[in-house]
């Protein structure tokens, strides 16, 4: 623990340099192939409170997903290799191969997918939807996709690295669940893609919430010795940290789907791997607090015909009662890291 802590504050540094220096010509890059939020308000009509709320936004570059996956996986292939042959012992409770390919592909795959739905979303043409126009990948599409996806990495994880197991802190019970296991996991993963994708919906909020969530579990797995997750969590805090210098109100780049998407998909692997699944829900409670709050204005609608809150997910609500954004996002980010203290607690007892 002693020797490899400077190893990854180092790659935190490193990655934030990185990351440092291309962000701001991807930024233009984005802004001149017109990769930028479109007004979705209807051009005639009652404006919903939503497009109200969030054509302000309109013209900011999306994608800075693409980038942080693009650095983060660059990166990974050049130092991890090195570090071996530097000394770093790397130690693993699965294969070493077999564990990177569950991580990349989640990281890269969900990505891909995320991608897609943003180029629909800003170069391809709206179709007319329920509330207003419509961008991108229907519901539906996204979400017979990720299933696919993570039905893949599930069976990946049980098949190929053996995890069958679900552990209950406090009352110290474990579940053997065996090919259950696998609708488990994929349940896991998209319900932390769709909780991340909903919750990136106010500037530094998500990234926020994700970096409080990666410092945590960066823990967890330096203290696991599983060398080659700390690495990748290492090196994706710092293209993080830079990435938020930006993302922060007001917004200069948004991750869009590509980051949302992997981001979340990525980080319930990590639980998944480090068997802190239960731990995951509570390090990441504003994600689930997030993913709740639509549910519950889905069931208020399809069986009161009412909505419960005044705009889902939550953070909408208190947008559209008045508060400032920047008050939202910190207040997230306080209950953020008590929460992810809580959690890691849950993780060491």
């Amino acid at each position: 623990m002693q020797n490899f802590l400077p190893l990854a504050l180092g790659l935190v540094i490193f990655s934030f340099s990185i990351t440092s220096l291309l962000v701001v010509p991807f930024i233009d890059l984005l802004y001149k192939i017109k990769f930028t939020r479109k007004v979705e308000a209807p051009k005639s009509g009652k404006v919903p409170l939503f497009d109200k709320l969030h054509d302000i936004k309109a013209g900011t570059p999306v994608g800075g997903g693409v980038l942080i996956i693009t650095v983060v996986t660059v990166l990974f292939l050049i130092l991890f290799p090195l570090s071996a042959r530097m000394g770093v012992f790397i130690q693993t409770a699965y294969d070493l191969r077999s564990e990177l390919i569950v991580i990349f592909f989640t990281f890269i795959s969900f990505g891909l997918l995320g991608l897609l739905d943003d180029y629909k979303k800003m170069l391809g043409k709206p179709t007319k939807g329920v509330f207003g126009l419509a961008f991108g990948l229907t519901r539906r599409q996204k979400f017979i996709a990720q299933w696919i996806l993570a039905g893949i990495v599930s069976f990946m994880i049980y098949k190929v690295l053996g995890i069958q197991i679900l552990h209950i802190p406090i009352i110290s019970l474990t579940l053997n669940l065996g090919f259950w296991f696998v609708p488990f996991a994929a349940f896991v993963i998209v319900s932390f893609t769709n909780a991340f994708n909903i919750t990136d919906g106010l500037d530094g909020l998500a990234s926020g919430l994700l970096m409080i969530c990666l410092i945590v579990f960066g823990v967890i797995a330096a203290s696991s010795l599983d060398t080659p997750l700390s690495l990748f969590i290492s090196l994706w805090i710092g293209a993080l940290i830079a990435f938020l210098y930006f993302n922060i109100w007001p917004a200069r780049i948004w991750l869009g789907d590509s980051g949302a998407l992997s981001f979340g998909a990525t980080l319930a692997v990590i639980g998944l791997l480090t068997g802190n699944i239960i731990a995951l829900c509570v390090i990441g409670g504003v994600f689930v607090i997030e993913i709740i709050s639509s549910v519950v204005q889905i069931l208020g609608w399809k069986l009161l015909n009412r909505p419960i809150f005044r705009l889902a997910p939550i953070h909408h609500t208190f947008l559209a009662i008045g508060w400032e954004e920047p008050k939202i996002v910190m207040r997230a980010w306080l209950a953020g890291i008590i929460l992810a203290i809580f959690g890691l607690w849950l993780a060491t007892i």
